[in-house]
């Protein structure tokens, strides 16, 4: 009697992950880190070849890390193929800007109850990462550890669908927040961290919902003023 191998003939050897997608993937991982944190600026210009050279790959996964970035709107593709990152419209920087103060007070409002003094701490600690950022004029670091502050209060939340959205407003506005920066000229953290942390020492809810409402959409209100 004939007895077939049944892990070859079921084909169960484990696969390992095909170069392109991992050159991809990280290609797409420090790009959208780059774009959230504002390292490039509105309409900044960029080339399938220049990336490939940047990152050391070949065309082909550069060209599908670009096209995941635009499917999130990180990236603009226009019909002849130019890829930018995007120059936002006054009513567009006021839509994200509703967007963040109906997602992002909602996840506040869930964390507060999970909102130990471990945490509080925490958010301390990165608001004085925060003034250090605007020390030294750094628009990427002070930019970076801003949306940490937010993104440690959200974990809390338990709800990483909203998260997920927030996540992706931030990115989208990365490179305008850039140029926020430049123009406000910050010589302190935001004041209204320094609510929000009250706010989580207090436990009070209605206060950090206004905290969070304010903090989130004041600057982006002066750009499209």
């Amino acid at each position: 009697m004939f007895f077939c191998d049944h892990k070859k003939s079921m084909n169960l050897t484990p696969r390992t992950p095909d170069a392109t997608v991992l050159a991809h993937d990280r290609i797409y991982r420090q790009m959208r880190s780059r774009i959230m944190h504002g390292d490039l600026p509105p309409g900044h210009a960029l080339t399938l070849r220049g990336l490939g050279k940047e990152y050391g790959v070949s065309m082909t996964p550069a060209r599908e890390a670009v096209r995941r970035l635009a499917a999130e709107g990180a990236l603009t593709m226009s019909a002849s193929g130019r890829i930018s990152t995007p120059v936002l419209s006054n009513d567009r920087i006021e839509e994200l800007a509703a967007l963040r103060a109906l997602i992002e007070v909602e996840l506040a409002s869930r964390a507060l109850p999970r909102a130990h003094m471990a945490l509080i701490d925490r958010m301390q600690l990165i608001n004085g990462a925060i003034s250090d950022a605007v020390a030294r004029r750094d628009a990427v670091s002070y930019i970076r550890t801003n949306l940490e502050f937010h993104r440690t209060l959200y974990l809390r939340a338990q709800a990483p669908a909203m998260l997920a959205m927030a996540e992706t407003v931030w990115l989208q506005m990365g490179p305008t927040m850039s140029a926020l920066y430049g123009r406000l000229r910050r010589t302190e953290p935001p004041h209204f961290h320094r609510l929000i942390i009250a706010a989580l020492k207090a436990g009070d809810e209605p206060g950090l919902r206004l905290a969070v409402r304010s903090d989130v959409t004041q600057g982006l209100r002066l750009l499209a003023s």
